[in-house]
């Protein structure tokens, strides 16, 4: 198992986005941006509906 190096922590607010970012990206899950259209319940997201056109799961919050 490889050793994680602790980074440094957030000092802005963009700063403790990106680094949530990166630890849910090592986790597997992306996280999507919001999108300021009104999509209704969120299935008319381009993320939402072009992933759920494939095969593979994909993990998103």
């Amino acid at each position: 198992m490889a050793d994680k190096v602790a980074s440094a922590p957030a000092t802005s607010f963009q700063d403790l986005i990106l680094t949530l970012q990166h630890f849910w990206s090592e986790n597997g899950c992306v996280i999507l941006q919001p999108y300021d259209v009104e999509v209704g319940a969120g299935t008319f997201h381009p993320a939402t509906t072009l992933r759920s056109l494939g095969p593979e799961p994909w993990k998103a919050a």
